[in-house]
């Protein structure tokens, strides 16, 4: 049987946080107590994105978290950090859930859209009314997108686009896509498109056979001939430096995912530790071999709860750079597969039933340490910081 989360500061992390702060981490994590983590497991099985959840996420403001007016709940970067750290201990496929609508979908809008455009969008978007997705990642490009090869081109008061995406989450299920493409006209400089996803010549289909993000939706889009009014060009885009801005802002979420994760695989094996007896009817964790496992996971995630904060105290000052965030999701994210390793190394043959979210986080994190950059991609950029060379 799981075990009910106890939390997990070593340092007294939460002396660092402000009033504001812990009151939305204690209330995001109260709410995936209540709602998500007695369902998450079930939904893995079935492989089903619990879509009861879209509308009281929005209640929750967990929505475009971090972004001022239309809505939203305004919260600091580390408060929205608090809230992706909660929301990926219930499950990661949930975290990316709202980390597209929030960082892929409606920061686009908000960052290079028209006024109108946010009017019209970023409310609904905020209660969960209009669900979007994000186009950038084709079946023959991932982590190089200058490669891709979807083209919009311009036909007197419309563009037509055509190409396809891969790997998109929530394609299926939205209502509006971020699509990014090359503009014919304008010497295949890329731009961004919002594409309701009801135009002639859209499909969307669901990518079946995951072993990873299981409770999330996964989807590739397929464009043939589909027309928008120009009014659907994001006009302060250009250029591949708009679309990976979005992806700094998911990054930086899912940085802090990475901690809640690792939270849940550390407090999991750390109570069944406790429990669990063998050899001269002892619990296991009086073993050299098993306390050296907690220390480890303890000690990166304290680690890691230090550097995405430094990250959000950064991003809040308007101070962070790129390769700051590149060097919290890198880490961040291989330290939690890590923890997911030995807390089921821990749990022995119990680690890999679903009475317990580790084997479900194992699964999930390989994913996420593919996805949004590489952990190969991000240590390149971290190696371009720091010598002042590219090797891409």
């Amino acid at each position: 049987m799981a075990f009910k989360f106890k939390g997990v500061d070593f340092i007294e992390f939460d002396s660092l946080l402000n009033d504001d702060e812990r009151l939305v981490r204690d209330n995001t994590r109260q709410y995936i107590e209540d709602n998500l983590i007695p369902i998450i497991e079930q939904c893995n099985r079935d492989g089903r994105f619990p879509k009861e959840l879209i509308k009281p996420f929005g209640e929750m403001g967990f929505y475009g978290a971090s972004l001022k007016g239309y809505g939203c709940a305004g919260m600091s970067n580390v408060e929205y950090g608090l809230v992706m750290q909660e929301l990926e201990r219930g499950d990661s496929g949930i975290r990316s859930f709202v980390s597209v609508q929030s960082a892929l979908c409606m920061y686009p809008i908000y960052e290079f859209g028209t006024e109108e455009q946010k009017q019209k969008y970023l409310p609904g978007m905020a209660k969960g009314e209009i669900l979007g997705c994000f186009g950038l990642t084709e079946p023959q490009f991932g982590s190089n997108p200058g490669g891709m090869l979807t083209k919009a081109k311009k036909v007197g008061n419309e563009y037509v686009l055509n190409g396809e995406k891969m790997w998109i989450t929530s394609g299926s299920i939205a209502n509006i896509a971020i699509i990014w493409a090359k503009v014919e006209d304008e010497d295949n400089k890329v731009r961004g498109f919002i594409v309701e996803t009801d135009r002639p010549g859209f499909s969307a289909f669901d990518v079946h056979g995951k072993w990873s993000l299981r409770a999330s939706v996964t989807s590739g889009l397929a464009m043939q001939d589909v027309k928008i009014p120009a009014s659907n060009l994001l006009p302060k885009s250009g250029g591949l430096k708009s679309p990976l801005m979005c992806l700094n802002q998911a990054r930086y979420g899912i940085a802090w995912g990475g901690v809640g994760a690792a939270m849940s695989c550390y407090d999991t094996a750390l109570q069944y530790s406790k429990e669990r007896k063998q050899f001269r009817n002892q619990p296991i964790a009086s073993h050299q071999l098993v306390q050296e496992k907690l220390a480890w996971m303890i000690s990166e995630i304290t680690k890691g709860q230090l550097l995405v904060l430094q990250v959000g105290r950064l991003k809040d000052a308007g101070k962070v750079q790129h390769y700051h965030i590149s060097m919290a999701k890198r880490n961040n994210i291989w330290m939690a597969l890590e923890c997911a390793r030995m807390a089921r190394d821990v749990l022995g043959a119990n680690g890999i039933a679903d009475d317990y979210p580790i084997m479900r986080h194992m699964m999930n994190l390989e994913s996420v340490k593919t996805y949004e950059g590489t952990h190969d991609i991000h240590t390149l950029i971290i190696g371009s910081q720091v010598t002042g060379i590219d090797a891409f």
